[in-house]
């Protein structure tokens, strides 16, 4: 059973944090590459985004009777074949899940310009995000 309360709140959560990030997201590249307590609040702030995605990825497809997802990047794919958004916002969103690993992680040096662009991304995908699983809730309900 999909439980609504859970998905909500960390919606709710996101939300916060991309109210937050949206100053970085405003800052221009020279700003942001020149603070680094800027380039680690961004990397925490989609570090917990991100994450929390992925949770409700794999509640609405474990809770629709879906198997697991095999990874995070996967999840976001699978909630596309579920029919909360199309394939291509699907294709785009997927790779936070990369950017996610590299950041928990530290699989690599991690590109302060790619992730500035990350932010800039998130503040324009993570809200196209939110309305698509708000939909979902929405139409689950009714």
């Amino acid at each position: 059973m999909i439980d609504r309360e859970l998905i909500n709140r960390k919606l709710v959560l996101i939300g916060q944090d991309l109210r937050e990030i949206a100053s970085l997201a405003g800052l221009s590249k020279e700003e942001y590459l020149g603070g680094a307590i800027n380039q680690a609040a961004a990397e925490r702030y989609l570090e917990r985004m991100i994450g929390r995605m992925i949770d409700i990825n794999f509640h609405l497809l474990v809770e629709s009777g879906q198997a697991p997802p095999p990874d995070y990047f996967q999840s976001f794919i699978d909630l596309a074949d579920l029919g909360v958004y199309k394939h291509e916002f699907a294709s785009r969103i997927a790779k936070s899940a990369g950017l996610r690993n590299r950041i928990v992680h530290e699989y690599d040096e991690i590109d302060a310009s790619q992730v500035y662009g990350a932010i800039k991304a998130a503040s324009k995908d993570i809200p196209e995000y939110m309305r698509h699983v708000e939909a979902c809730l929405t139409a689950i309900s009714s």
